[in-house]
């Protein structure tokens, strides 16, 4: 439901949450108009954007204003994901250069006020303490190298850097404990434990909120009229959802050690509108990502308290897909009932009345085939290293299982109610929509 983005890593954000799984070419600016107009930008949302107008010398700085609805840019996503400032702080630092050149300060003073005015809050802190374990590790990947023949810092595959880890660890794991590890286990556990970094700023919040697959069925095949009301019920189902995050989740705090919570403004937020899986099956869903920035009642810029924001990804999904049901059922007059052939042990899944369920399957391939490529590296990897993945290579083989299910050629489907369009792959899609109208 909800996923931290550390500062910095605002490319993700980009590539795939706001240019929409590859919709928008990566070669392309992402100032650009999309490559077709129902490809839609992404918009900023929340209540804490009216917090973000500034004033300087008494006087309000022009262009520094962030309204809902307004087209979020590159430049702004890198300014406050990125580096945690204002999204308009060129506008504002231009604004104030050119007012205090202008009052006769020399332009490193100017640059300095300047800085000063698009800041919100403290600049992020970026942690660089490694544990002994990572310093172990360099200092082993630095003595390969050189073993070789290369440079210390030289680039080594990533199948010579996991036989590397392997032996660290077990050469660390002997020295703490005087034994062995008892399986591999038992040693993925020891090097997950060791290979954290001890502290982590966080740039944002990451919340997905997709309906279940019959919702993106009827949305994808039904007339024109019937998927703007589908998407308008999926809509006001996130607004419900972010509402609730606003109203009863989103905090900060003061004090030493944060002892005490107090409220703030509201989100400040950029919502992204999907159309389809990677597959090109037709998805419907909706990132929006919340920047940790929030401003207290005292005028002061903070972070979230995450743990808090955490705690409602729960509830906030439950109220999404409860007022999806309300707002579909308003909206088109549609029936939920509980999807047959499911572990009675587990939370049920309601499915819309009517929607064949061999059509959900049919646009359903993407996670099973990413589920058993996935299946496929880890067994691998296990064989030929001798323990489980760790963290971060478990991470790395889910990105290569999604690179290698992947149709490098595939352009955007541009659902619902597509057309022919270049090589969108149409004869699928059209035929897929024929057969199932039928």
């Amino acid at each position: 439901m909800s996923g931290a983005r550390q500062p910095g890593h605002r490319r993700p954000s980009v590539r795939v949450t706001a240019r929409g799984n590859g919709a928008r070419p990566i070669a392309v600016p992402w100032r650009t108009p999309p490559i077709h107009p129902r490809l839609r930008p992404g918009r900023w949302f929340g209540a804490g954007l009216a917090g973000l107008a500034v004033h300087y010398r008494g006087m309000p700085v022009d262009g520094s204003a962030v309204r809902a609805g307004d087209v979020v840019t590159e430049p702004q996503m890198k300014a406050l994901l990125g580096l945690g400032r204002h999204p308009q702080a060129d506008a504002i630092e231009a604004v104030v250069i050119a007012e205090e050149i202008g009052r006769g300060a020399k332009r490193k003073h100017a640059k300095r006020a300047a800085s000063q005015a698009s800041r919100l809050g403290a600049p992020f802190r970026i942690y660089n303490g490694a544990s002994e374990y990572r310093k172990r590790c360099a200092v082993a990947f630095n003595d390969y190298n050189v073993g070789v023949g290369l440079s210390r810092y030289a680039p080594i595959p990533d199948e010579r850097r996991a036989v590397i880890r392997t032996a660290v660890a077990r050469e660390m794991f002997v020295e703490r404990f005087a034994r062995p590890p008892l399986d591999d286990r038992e040693l993925s556990g020891w090097v997950a434990r060791h290979s954290r970094q001890h502290t982590t700023a966080m740039a944002g919040f990451d919340w997905t909120f997709s309906p279940v697959k019959s919702v993106s069925t009827l949305w994808a095949v039904a007339p024109r009229a019937v998927s703007r009301l589908v998407e308008q019920a999926h809509h006001l189902a996130v607004a419900d959802a972010m509402r609730y995050l606003e109203q009863h989740a989103t905090y900060t705090r003061v004090g030493r050690n944060g002892v005490r919570q107090v409220e703030v403004d509201g989100l400040i937020a950029a919502q992204f509108d999907h159309r389809e899986s990677r597959a090109g099956d037709p998805d419907l869903h909706t990132h929006v990502v919340c920047a940790n920035r929030v401003r207290a009642a005292d005028g002061q810029w903070r972070t979230l308290d995450g743990a808090v924001f955490y705690r409602a990804a729960v509830t906030a999904s439950e109220i999404y897909n409860t007022r999806l049901e309300m707002h579909l059922e308003r909206l088109l007059g549609v029936r939920f009932a509980e999807r047959a052939g499911l572990d009675p042990g587990k939370r049920p899944i309601r499915e819309i009345v009517g929607v064949d369920p061999a059509l959900n399957e049919h646009w359903s391939q993407r996670d099973a085939a990413i589920t058993a490529r996935l299946g496929e590296l880890t067994v691998a990897h296990q064989a030929t290293y001798g323990r489980e993945p760790l963290p971060v290579e478990m991470y790395q083989l889910v990105q290569r299982a999604i690179l290698d299910t992947a149709d490098p050629n595939r352009r955007p489907v541009l659902w619902p109610n597509n057309a022919p369009r270049g090589d969108a792959k149409p004869s699928r899609c059209s035929a897929d929509r024929r057969r199932w109208r039928r």
